[in-house]
């Protein structure tokens, strides 16, 4: 698909692209920003650290059954982390299922090819991007059934982990309520782990969550007007 974009809302990415090869910036030419206008997790240049000499772990760590991620923010890599997630548990043979909200079975994205190849139950029960819809009620319709289908896979309990890709979006837009969400979610059978992705994850779906991912944008190629790259956002 040549007009591919990744991103899967109105406003996640820059939508004026320049076409072509981009030209590669000579590094004494690159004007660095403020430090003030790096994340946390970004070191100053200037900065050093020692490395550690004592396991920070805490004491008393335990195992579960199974465990619920929520990864979310403006930045890339919520999928792309989920998807590592699933080639780490199909290393481990379990069973695995994915599920896209958003995206329509029309898209033909590496991690599709890849994944149907292993044998992942592989769900693109979306109907693509809102700003390409003709009749976005439709499109509601259509976002309610799939999590109705969803909801009947995880109760199911016949696989390992479940992913709820692009999940955040329906809720953000009013097509879903989250307590059914919760709900499913909450009540899943043990061994089934859940990973959710998308933007401004909600309150009630942090709460439930293990583990809570955001991933902050410093950088991102469309901002210098280059498209999405096949082998590397598809």
């Amino acid at each position: 698909m040549s007009d591919h974009r990744c991103g899967t809302v109105p406003g996640s990415h820059r939508t004026s692209l320049v076409s072509g090869v981009p030209t590669i910036a000579d590094p004494a030419n690159i004007t660095r920003p403020a430090t003030s206008l790096y994340p946390p997790c970004m070191r100053d240049e200037e900065a050093t650290t020692e490395p550690l000499i004592e396991d920070p772990r805490p004491n008393g760590l335990r195992k579960v059954d199974s465990l619920v991620l929520v990864l979310t923010g403006d930045g890339k890599g919520k999928s792309s982390s989920a998807f590592g997630m699933v080639m780490r548990a199909l290393a481990r043979d379990w069973d695995v299922a994915v599920v896209q909200f958003v995206k329509s079975g029309d898209w033909n994205t590496g991690e599709e090819k890849i994944c149907q190849r292993l044998g992942v139950s592989w769900n693109t029960w979306g109907s693509g991007f809102t700003w390409d819809s003709n009749d976005l009620e439709h499109d509601r319709a259509i976002a309610r059934d799939a999590w109705s289908r969803t909801a009947h896979l995880i109760t199911e309990g016949q696989h390992h982990l479940v992913v709820l890709d692009e999940l955040t979006y329906l809720i953000t837009w009013g097509w879903l309520e989250i307590e059914p969400v919760v709900e499913a979610i909450s009540t899943r059978p043990p061994h089934v782990n859940i990973v959710c992705t998308g933007r401004n994850a909600h309150p009630l779906l942090i709460d439930l969550a293990d583990t809570v991912t955001s991933m902050t944008t410093v950088k991102h190629a469309y901002d210098r007007g280059i498209a999405a790259k096949r082998g590397i956002d598809y």
